[in-house]
């Protein structure tokens, strides 16, 4: 198999369902030990390990909140304390609160930033201090065309993708001369959870400004992210992929 992830270490976060399980399993798939990260779904989680298992693959399954600083530091360091290091971190985990900026409340705009961005600050910072040491690592963000076209009724995680993308950028730049590379990937619309609420009127509208006239799978994700965590892609950091079906076009 090309794009080997042999005796790679990830961790994967919010990796029971949706994107973060399409992850971790391609991840597996490719050669990687897989940290799967869960807040609540522990049985969903606990299927994710045992999929990967039944492959001939290497998983254990952590809770973890990582809105929470050392609930993150923690999942982190079971990786290194269960396989020895980290060599790659998914930032996966993410929450949705829509409502018209009129009608949301500040929890759901802090609750919003707390998992998407502040979650991602907490594992990155934790996984950074691991990678620096063996001077090698991958991090990539999973951010939204959200965060880079803006959708109505979104502001709170429109703001957060954006944001995560510019912490993308500024985190890359520290890290790069410890040969750690860091780039997002900006989902389009893919069929997840996430999208449960999401009213039928506004699903019809996002099919029909996708150029490729279909919904992406969590695997599409999957495949862009198994790329640039390879060392194929060495050369690639501080970029955002858009995996978007052509949504985000400029």
């Amino acid at each position: 198999m090309t794009l080997s992830l042999e005796n790679r270490i990830a961790v994967v976060t919010g990796a029971s369902r949706g994107i973060g399980k399409a992850i971790a399993l391609e991840l597996a798939n490719r050669g990687a030990s897989v940290i799967v990260n869960y807040v609540y779904s522990s049985d969903a989680a606990e299927a994710v390990v045992s999929k990967i298992k039944s492959n001939g693959g290497s998983a254990l399954a952590v809770q973890a909140d990582v809105s929470i600083y050392d609930q993150a530091v923690n999942l982190i360091k079971t990786a290194v304390d269960e396989f020895g290091k980290i060599d790659i971190l998914i930032n996966n985990a993410g929450i949705t609160r829509d409502n018209l900026i009129m009608l949301m409340s500040e929890k759901d705009y802090d609750d919003v930033f707390a998992i998407n961005m502040k979650g991602t600050f907490n594992c990155s910072k934790a996984a950074v201090r691991s990678m620096m040491r063996k001077r090698y690592g991958r991090i990539i963000n999973i951010s939204s065309v959200s965060g880079q076209i803006g959708n109505a009724g979104q502001t709170n995680y429109s703001a957060s993708k954006a944001a995560q993308i510019g912490f993308t950028k500024a985190l890359a730049r520290e890290v790069a001369g410890r040969n750690i590379t860091v780039n997002a990937v900006a989902a389009g619309y893919v069929e997840t959870d996430i999208w449960e609420g999401v009213p039928d009127s506004a699903r019809e509208y996002l099919e029909s400004i996708i150029p490729l006239g279909r919904k992406g799978v969590p695997e599409d994700i999957a495949y862009a992210v198994a790329f640039l965590i390879s060392d194929e892609a060495e050369y690639i950091t501080g970029q955002t992929l858009a995996v978007d079906g052509g949504m985000a076009m400029a």
